[in-house]
């Protein structure tokens, strides 16, 4: 079952002929106050939809950048409740921007699994994406956002062959998360020529939208990609622009919104250059 904000915002970027941009950032990066600045800023720095990473000890599917800003988040005390209570700041003055979590089973299983998905509806949150959890292992969790109206968003690979697309699209909404490199985070680069025929493989299967990740740093690098995928997932930078503020003594959220707004433009203008 999908909430209303991502279907409505998929459907007014299809309206308006271009794909969306998807910055992710880590809950508590560099503190809670200056993370919930850049989460309050995002939007206005051309964000379509939000991802929020869950800070872990142990996030086995991203490289060295959101290793080092999950351990930052954790540091500044964050937890699974903490990051709720931060999501429900955020909406108290953004009713519109869909945002989605995105982590890892175990904080979410001691959480448990019915408690989670209530107070993640009550907080705002519109959806999940979590790495670790196959779907055979999945009903009890979809169950749970289902009763909520909350999508479980999945992850597809250059290694997903067509029997299990089929797997993975089902109980999958909102939109489908395809990971463009073999390997973790921030490390390999998207080449759209590759990305291509695969994302319209996977949005044959699941009947959703899809969003390119895992592989993406530069305009140039995302403007590719938004002309063949549906929305375009960058996090890696952001992380490490947060750490260049901390070394230089600067503030995070203003370093980190110029970096979105750039990577932004070039998604929005991607298409309309395409076109010219």
């Amino acid at each position: 079952m999908t909430t209303a904000r991502i279907d409505a915002r998929f459907a007014r970027l299809k309206a308006e002929g271009r794909a969306g941009f998807i910055p992710y950032v880590m809950t508590g990066d560099p503190s809670r106050d200056e993370a919930l600045e850049i989460l309050r800023g995002l939007p206005a720095a051309g964000a379509d939809l939000i991802e929020l990473g869950l800070a872990f000890s142990d996030p086995m599917a991203e490289g060295p950048p959101i290793q080092r800003a999950a351990l930052r988040g954790l540091k500044a005390g964050m937890t699974l409740a903490s990051t709720l209570e931060l999501v429900a700041d955020f909406r108290r003055g953004d009713d519109e921007t869909p945002l989605i979590l995105m982590g890892y089973l175990n904080p979410i299983e001691s959480y448990g699994y019915d408690a989670f998905a209530r107070d993640a509806a009550l907080a705002g949150v519109d959806g999940l994406i979590v790495v670790d959890c196959p779907p055979e292992e999945a009903a009890p969790l979809s169950d749970a956002l289902d009763a909520n109206q909350l999508s479980l968003i999945r992850l597809a690979t250059p290694t997903t062959d067509d029997a299990r697309l089929k797997v993975v699209a089902g109980r999958t909404s909102g939109f489908v998360y395809y990971v463009s490199v073999a390997g973790v985070t921030g490390v390999k680069e998207a080449q759209a020529a590759s990305v291509a025929p695969a994302v319209e493989r996977v949005r044959a299967a699941s009947g959703l939208p899809v969003a390119v990740g895992f592989g993406v740093r530069t305009p140039e690098r995302a403007a590719e990609i938004a002309r063949v995928a549906d929305a375009v997932v960058v996090g890696s930078l952001f992380v490490d622009e947060v750490a260049a503020a901390l070394e230089a003594g600067d503030p995070a959220a203003p370093r980190v919104l110029a970096q979105v707004r750039r990577l932004a433009d070039a998604v929005r203008d991607a298409r309309a250059v395409e076109t010219v």
